[in-house]
């Protein structure tokens, strides 16, 4: 995607985010909305990407990763479990449940068989090796 399309996509996203959004119309019946996305880095490196994303207060039973060639798509079920409280009343809940994924295409392809994904402290960390290139052949004419 070119730069001037995603910063248009940017742009409309910010304008409309407020009142089109889902939970503008639609409130949940307690909690927040869900989440868009989460905050990630990525850096390439010679032989691999490096891949952090922000995702606090999850399982890392509830986080998957799948990568098809060149897309990465990083995505988690959010679950809020309802209490009951005896003597006390909840007067403001703060938690959400759904799902939210992102994905992205790296420049390379990943060697899927050597990725590497470790979950600590609401930081998931992706170490994903780039498919070595394979190189065209010339085929002689008999």
């Amino acid at each position: 995607m070119s730069s001037l399309a995603r910063i248009r996509n940017d742009l409309m996203k910010q304008f409309f985010s407020d009142w089109m959004s889902p939970s503008f119309v639609v409130r949940p019946l307690h909690g927040r909305a869900l989440p868009e996305d989460f905050a990630v880095d990525i850096r390439e490196g010679d032989r691999v990407f490096t891949i952090q994303a922000e995702m606090p207060g999850l399982k890392k039973e509830d986080i998957q990763v799948d990568i098809d060639g060149a897309r990465v798509t990083i995505g988690a079920e959010v679950k809020q479990l309802d209490q009951k409280v005896e003597d006390d009343r909840v007067v403001c809940s703060e938690r959400f449940f759904g799902t939210v994924s992102r994905s992205f295409y790296l420049s390379s392809e990943v060697e899927s068989a050597g990725c590497d994904a470790t979950y600590q402290d609401g930081i998931l960390k992706l170490t994903l090796p780039k498919r070595a290139a394979v190189t065209g052949k010339r085929i002689a004419i008999h």
